[in-house]
């Protein structure tokens, strides 16, 4: 594949798979070698001609780090029945070829293992390069900007400690459709100066191809604007190099370049004609030259062209008339859950760390094998669900592997912070954790209090700011009582199990114990826990009297309402048939009709055209409704905590609906599947929330969980869009919200998971929750998505904790995304701005977080702004930076746009750090010692 479009500058780049490495190379030197029978010496000078054309060879790799093998099989080489693939192999064929010839290149896109004397010679020569560097070419639709940014750090801090280089380039070129997050956060703020990548939509794809803009500036942060902008290249044919006769595969059918003249079927001279007839003018206005792409990056740059703006990101993303890549973004729910709960435990885990000391390597436990097991899972063909089977069971695997080793790791941290002492540094105390609380298993909580027995549960908040939150826990037993670490009895609420989450818990804690639990916990205990920023605390459960919830069974025959909710939300239902009917919100004095429901989408079989619904793709065939299998009664539970309203839609769908008494929130909690399959059609199951709202075809969603961005059924900005999928060309990446607003109102759902959702009709959102298909989409994965399946406090001598200064907590448009210990002690931090320009009138300005504050009992002896990757220094990476023109004036960015203002230089002895809307600043503090010793 090439990227040939004749764009003002003089030179073109040319991807090619690692196949083509040693074959390009002996083409094009024999084009210029003698015809002699001696051994011919060829000049490979690798220089860009000014004044010439410039075609860029790019040797380069393209391994998945799992998909239809598994990781570990890719890397060594095994079960090559499903492919033929070998990671380890690469290195070790191409390090001869890059040593034999100084002038041949070589991209490695994934990190290696093997760090060889030879290889950082090649790295330091600039003949083996690292693109992107992070730990695995992420996805860009189904997952959150901390999970990737977190994947990107450890590669390249990685790469810098091994190498002593940081990576220039973006090399995202297989990931199915790109996010604003990836230009402005993974490409601008990490350090790149450019980022390349395959895929795009078709009909961009051939709008660009026509008027020459497959290279252009993208500024894709309205908020960051021209600070952040990076040049930005869109290949014609994904990674693939040019068809008719460029490339030479081994297994293709051309026949072997055979340079040895003795021999009677020499065959150079025929070859090389091939050769240049197809890449090369005739005329000599073309040089050819190995190269990278950060070579190819610098000769744009120094040709000081002119170049197209682009604002928007690349969703959704369609490579034919019918087929959208929309279908993974919902792909595996299971999966995809996993990954994002064990995302919040990892960010919690490296706090409790840092707290207690991190351990050295082969002391103690540490949080590295979560950290590498969800990097891994960001992949491509990883969190979107695109894998096979036994690759989505491998990647869960590593999950809970380092889920295990994190435990260890918080129940140490717990065990010395309520018991501080210099010896507890890794002790292991009688702290159990409760993984398994989605389906109410928690032994700890389930023992018999009759005999005096008490449970002391630990909630530890790793957010900046004070949380009140409800806490649930699953007890045997109706007469408890809940206490705080103050001795005060804490307003708490009994509510029933319901059999869905019994039955839940019946499956897999036998499978997780390899035997039935020995019981069956009957109620849920909520309660509401108030805990400090970075901090902790204990309440006690104990004999006593808790709130049991007024049970009421809603019949199908009454013909009134009922409200739901004794704070300031309420919900309406109708009382025949259990459905929404209303939102009431007293404070904000919003009265707006409302309604849910639960519908399919029937997956197409591809019999017409070959184009089924699968695993990435989104191709349905009608939406049906899933209504109510007769007119069952639903309950309701109200309480002093909250109300909760049950309703089994089918006997596949149950439904939880959540009114707390102090949010301003519902909260809503399904179970769905197994999905039936018996009538022969893949259903892809959407819910749907409907409101009287007129929304001009217009909704929001959000861009890796950081920014929202508008999205206008049936349109793109950057093109005419010829609409041949009506539903799945209106789908977009969901990684935590979507809205949709009006002159008088706003809705807003939020997800705990990456989902697929859209508007498709004027006020409707509807989100995609479960799918279960039968057909391969044919995008390679070859299979059909077809899923089935304590002691007393008086032993606490710390039972508060509070990372933070006394009092102190972040400003509301602030968050702490990291606070991690690395190895000497120091300790890296990131301090994001929550807002964007113009999003808030209060809360979109700039803000200060005192750092002093943060670390009220260390004393920071020294501070370094570093890359959002934290491989190189802030200040030295904008010295660096690549300023490029802008079509229509120069210098950069629009007309009328001003650089974004950033926060302030730290003053080391104030410590104040400035936030800006939409910053991100990354820091690397030290310590002396502990301030009065």
């Amino acid at each position: 594949m090439a990227l040939l479009n004749r764009a003002p500058s003089s030179s073109v780049v040319i991807p090619s798979p690692v196949v083509v490495v040693v074959v390009v190379a002996v083409v094009w030197n024999l084009m210029i070698g003698t015809g002699e029978c001696k051994y011919m010496s060829y000049d490979t000078t690798s220089r860009i001609v000014p004044g010439k054309i410039n075609v860029h060879l790019v040797p380069h790799t393209h391994n998945d780090v799992g998909w239809v093998k598994t990781v570990d099989q890719y890397y060594v080489g095994s079960n090559n029945t499903i492919k033929g693939a070998c990671v380890q192999n690469i290195l070790d064929s191409i390090v001869p070829a890059l040593l034999a010839d100084k002038n041949r290149k070589f991209i490695y896109v994934e990190q290696s293992e093997a760090v060889q004397e030879a290889v950082k010679k090649l790295v330091h020569d600039g003949q083996l390069e690292f693109v992107n560097g992070g730990m695995c070419m992420h996805d860009e639709a189904t997952t959150h900007y901390i999970d990737i940014v977190d994947q990107t750090t450890l590669g390249h801090r990685f790469i810098k400690e091994q190498f002593s280089v940081t990576p220039r380039v973006g090399w995202q070129v297989d990931a199915f459709g790109h996010s604003a997050v990836q230009a402005y956060l993974l490409g601008a703020e990490v350090g790149f100066d450019s980022l390349f990548f395959g895929r795009i939509d078709y009909q961009d794809g051939a709008k660009r191809r026509d008027d020459k803009s497959l290279e252009f500036i993208w500024q894709a942060s309205k908020s960051l604007g021209t600070s952040a902008q990076i040049f930005s290249g869109a290949f014609p044919k994904n990674y693939e190099p040019p068809t008719d006769n460029f490339y030479y595969e081994v297994n293709d059918e051309s026949p072997i370049v055979q340079d040895n003249i003795k021999f009677f079927d020499y065959n150079v001279r025929d070859r090389v004609d091939e050769f240049v007839s197809a890449a090369v003018a005739q005329d000599g206005r073309v040089n050819s030259l190995y190269s990278t792409p950060s070579i190819y990056t610098s000769a744009k740059h120094a040709a000081n062209e002119s170049w197209p703006l682009k604002t928007e990101d690349f969703f959704p993303y369609a490579d034919a008339i019918n087929t959208y890549w929309t279908g993974f973004l919902s792909s595996r729910p299971a999966l995809k859950g996993y990954v994002r709960m064990m995302s919040g435990y990892y960010l919690a885990a490296r706090q409790l760390e840092y707290f207690n000391g991190r351990a050295e390597a082969g002391t103690g436990p540490s949080t590295d094998s979560l950290g590498d097991a969800l990097a891994i899972l960001q992949h491509h063909d990883a969190v979107s669900g695109t894998e096979q089977q036994h690759v989505a069971d491998d990647y869960a695997k590593r999950l809970s592997i380092g889920h295990t080793k994190a435990e260890e790791v918080v129940a140490a941290s717990f065990a010395c912070l309520v018991n501080p002492s210099k010896s507890c540094k890794f002790q292991q105390d009688k702290f159990q954790q409760c993984p398994l609380l989605n389906i109410s298993y928690c032994p700890p909580s389930e023992i018999n209090l009759s005999s005096g027995k008490k449970v002391v549960i630990v909630v530890y908040n790793p957010l900046g700011w004070k949380r009140e939150d409800v806490v649930r826990i699953p007890v045997v037993d109706r007469n408890v009582a809940v206490r705080d670490s103050d001795g005060q009895e804490v307003t708490s609420q009994l509510l029933p199990i319901p059999d869905a989450t019994i039955s839940l818990r019946s499956f897999y804690s036998a499978a997780y114990l390899g035997k039935p639990s020995d019981v069956t916990p009957k109620y849920w205990l909520a309660f509401t826990a108030s805990v400090a920023p970075l901090g902790f605390n204990t309440y006690i459960i104990s004999r006593g009297k808790a709130a049991i919830s007024e049970r009421q069974i809603v019949g199908s025959g009454l013909n009134n309402t009922l409200k739901i909710g004794s704070g300031n939300l309420q919900l309406v239902y109708s009382g025949r048939g259990g459905k929404l009917v209303q939102y009431n919100n007293s404070k904000n004095m919003v009265n707006a009709a409302l309604e849910q429901s639960y519908c399919f989408y029937a997956g197409d079989d591809g019999f017409v055209d070959l184009q089924a619904s699968g695993a990435y793709i989104f191709k349905p065939n009608g939406s049906y409704p899933i209504k109510h299998e007769t007119l069952v009664p639903f309950t309701v539970f109200r309480g002093p905590v909250l109300d909760e309203v049950h309703q089994r839609i089918n006997s596949w769908i149950y439904q939880i609906t959540r009114v707390y008494k102090e949010k301003e929130h519902a909260e809503v909690e399904f179970a769905v599947g197994p999905i039936p399959i018996d009538d022969g059609i893949g259903k892809e199951v959407v819910t749907r929330i409907t409101t009287t709202m007129r929304t001009n075809k217009t909704f929001y969603t959000d861009s890796n969980g950081r920014d929202f961005l508008e999205r206008v059924r049936d349109f793109r900005k950057d093109w005419d869009l010829q609409v041949n999928q009506p539903v799945a060309g209106n789908y977009y990446p969901i990684n935590l919200g979507i809205y949709m607003k009006d002159d008088s109102h706003e809705l807003s759902i939020l997800v705990d998971r990456s989902v697929g959702g859209s508007s498709i009709v004027d006020g409707q959102l509807e989100l995609m929750v479960h799918r279960r298909l039968f057909r391969d989409d044919l995008k390679g994965i070859a299979e059909a998505l077809n899923e089935t399946e304590g002691d007393d406090l008086s032993d606490f001598h710390k039972p508060t904790f509070s990372g933070f200064a006394p009092s102190y907590v972040l400003p509301d448009n602030v968050a702490l995304i990291t606070l991690q210990e690395l190895k000497g002690g120091t300790v890296l931090i990131w301090l994001a701005h929550l807002y964007e320009i113009g999003e808030d009138m209060d809360l979109s300005v700039t803000a200060s977080v005192e750092l002093k504050k943060l670390f009220p009992d260390k004393k920071i002896s020294g501070i370094t702004e570093l890359n959002l990757s934290a491989n190189q220094e802030r200040a030295e990476m904008e010295n660096r930076r690549l300023v490029w023109n802008v079509e229509g004036f120069r210098g950069g960015g629009e007309p009328e746009a001003k650089p974004a203002t950033r926060g302030g230089a730290v003053d080391p002895a104030e410590l104040v750090v400035e936030l800006t809307p939409m910053e991100i600043r990354t820091f690397v503090l030290s310590f002396s010692s502990r301030e009065g010793q």
